[in-house]
């Protein structure tokens, strides 16, 4: 749950992540799902406190929990408070404030009740519109304003038919009216790039200027390819007193109020958003605050700079592979360290330094990762030769391999197969530092290869997939992580990778009719 901070609307920095350490929610290291956990945060700040509201569900069983956090500087992650934990009848739960005082909850169906924000005590339930089209209505929001409730939601799921719409009341239980002009905010049956869009928030810059943030996805009509995810989408919105809110579509370029001044003076604890990584991992160094695992990683299966190897990044290996070596419950325990696929061009390396395997099977390596059902990979990886020793023993040694991985059951955009990638390490690359790369070579592939820092124009192209793999199934909501990786596979392997070097650079966005935007550095002025 990273929270971002700007002064400008296009500089966003991280500032802190509401969720930090397992004890908060340790609920995720059990969760089954691949898609369960933490869905749909709200942020909101009340009388000098930060609320963030969100709902957990496991999805397997299904089940609806609401945690509270609060802090009073949203800049440091230690100082979010473990949760208050409140039963929900649904999911996408929401607060308001009103001018008596009286706090309420509200969330999908729509529902509302009174809330306790220091017991997490609940008044009675009740619904107070079932939307404009009666399906699926969720993510509601609350303003008031000009003596009206305005109440904004989203319908119609989360796939093309999705969209936002709106009612408003005196009485904030209701009757609500639905304004004439729903949706309000639409891509439904059009050819946009940008689809899916809805799930909105509405918010006034310093100049008392409305904004809209929605999620869409970047996928066009055919909603087959968009391995980002369901991503945040900024619009422009008009709202005269009286009147209701008039959003402005979404699509690759849009206009509407003055933006603020460019600036970077910002308080965070990680980068901005769109930077390059360029982490080499200096001894007393963290780890960056920006990079994420998949569930919670085995204890101590990161060090920064250990003893005898300075300016890497030392991964133990775990059993679990990516895929896991156990059935796929989501609850194994995977050495795999990552960032989030910020561009859709990109060129993602690392260099690893030290890997000296003796056994079998044990591997080290990058991936682009969606989901443990769903994701891409190229290692280094120890496996027989063919041959073997003078006392007929076989012979291990090292390799490349890609492969992929696309469950059948994750039901994901892709469905064909891509076979797996086996060569042998290239001659004269041992005993120097083996650079491994992915780049999203184009609007719709990813390509894997690998090269000796020692002879770095001798490229081994191992494997192209298309980002279909990486788009719906298992997770249709996420978007894709790049990283690095450690496992024995399965087996007793225990050797320890050493990775430095850790390099991404956004080349380019692309916002649909062909137009990309290549990636440029931020400049004063």
């Amino acid at each position: 749950m990273p929270i971002y901070a700007s002064k400008d609307l296009m500089n966003w920095r991280l500032a802190s992540h509401v969720f930090s350490k397992p004890s908060q929610v340790p609920q995720i290291g059990e969760t089954v799902s691949q898609n369960g956990g933490l869905w749909a945060v709200t942020l909101r700040y009340h009388d000098g406190k930060f609320y963030a509201i969100v709902s957990y569900t496991p999805l397997s069983p299904w089940s609806v929990t609401g945690f509270l956090f609060t802090t009073t500087n949203p800049y440091d992650s230690t100082a979010w408070s473990d949760p208050l934990v409140f039963p929900l009848l649904d999911i996408d739960p929401s607060i308001f404030w009103d001018d008596d005082g009286t706090t309420y909850l509200h969330f999908s169906g729509i529902h509302q009740q009174t809330i306790d924000l220091s017991t997490g005590a609940l008044g009675p339930a009740s619904i107070i519109w079932t939307g404009f089209t009666t399906y699926i209505p969720e993510g509601p929001h609350i303003y008031k304003k000009d003596g009206y409730y305005y109440l904004m939601i989203g319908e119609g799921g989360t796939e093309l038919g999705h969209h936002e719409v709106i009612a408003r009341s005196t009485n904030i239980s209701g009757p609500y009216t639905s304004n004439p002009a729903n949706p309000i905010l639409s891509n439904e049956n059009t050819t946009s790039y940008f689809q899916t869009v809805g799930h909105a928030d509405l918010f006034q810059d310093a100049d008392d200027n409305w904004w809209g943030a929605a999620l869409a996805t970047r996928s066009g009509p055919e909603w087959t390819n968009y391995p980002m995810g369901r991503e945040t989408v900024l619009f422009p919105v008009t709202w005269e007193a009286g009147e209701w809110p008039v959003l402005a579509p979404v699509s690759g370029r849009m206009e509407g109020w003055p933006l603020p001044k460019r600036t970077r003076h910002i308080r965070g604890s990680g980068p901005f958003l769109g930077d390059p990584d360029v982490v080499d991992f200096h001894p007393g160094e963290d780890v960056p605050a920006h990079f994420v695992h998949w569930r919670f990683p085995p204890k101590d299966a990161f060090a920064v700079s250990p003893k005898g190897h300075p300016n890497t990044l030392r991964i133990r290996p775990s059993t679990a592979n990516l895929t896991s070596s156990a059935p796929l419950t989501g609850t194994e325990e995977m050495s795999l360290i990552m960032r989030v696929q910020t561009d859709t061009r990109f060129v993602f390396s690392i260099d690893v330094v030290d890997f000296s395997p003796k056994t079998e099977e044990e591997e080290t390596g990058v991936t682009a990762f969606l989901t443990q059902t769903q994701h891409l990979g190229l290692g280094i990886v120890m496996l027989p030769t063919g041959e073997r020793d003078k006392n007929g023993k076989e012979e291990l040694g090292l390799h490349l391999r890609f492969r992929v991985t696309n469950v059948p059951s994750a039901a994901g955009k892709f469905n064909g197969s891509i076979p797996t990638a086996v060569r042998a390490l290239p001659r004269g690359w041992e005993g120097a530092p083996i650079r491994l790369f992915v780049e999203a070579i184009n609007e719709t592939h990813y390509e894997f290869s690998a090269a000796s820092v020692r002879r770095p124009k001798e490229v081994e192209v191992m494997g192209v997939a298309p980002g279909t793999i990486l788009s719906g199934g298992d997770g249709p909501f996420t978007g894709t992580l790049v990283g690095a990786y450690a496992t024995s596979n399965g087996g007793s392997g225990t050797t320890e990778s050493y990775i430095s070097r850790w390099r991404y650079q956004g080349k380019g966005q692309d916002i649909g009719n062909g137009e990309t935007v290549p990636y440029t550095p931020f400049v004063v002025g």
